[in-house]
């Protein structure tokens, strides 16, 4: 519990702008990968891109820490790979 504590705390901290690109992504995200949105594949592939760049921004964010950067950059580019695969 203490952890997710820690981790709102320094969410809070962030500029506004970081804020509101990672809530309107994550939240984007969520919404168009419901399954109100599973007939249309350009929703599905809209999702995955938000996914992407939420994933992209916590990458960019903890460029520090080398390992943690490059797992969000790869869980990025497979979520650009599978929206291209989900826009076909």
């Amino acid at each position: 519990m203490q952890r997710i504590k820690f981790m709102f705390q320094l969410f809070l901290k962030e500029p506004l702008w970081f804020k509101m690109l990672i809530s309107i992504t994550l939240l984007t995200s969520i919404i168009f990968s419901s399954s109100f949105f599973s007939d249309t594949p350009i929703y599905q592939s809209i999702s995955k891109l938000a996914a992407a760049i939420f994933f992209c921004a916590y990458g960019f964010k903890f460029k520090m820490n080398r390992l943690t950067s490059i797992l969000f950059f790869t869980v990025a580019a497979i979520c650009i790979y599978l929206s291209i695969l989900a826009f076909r």
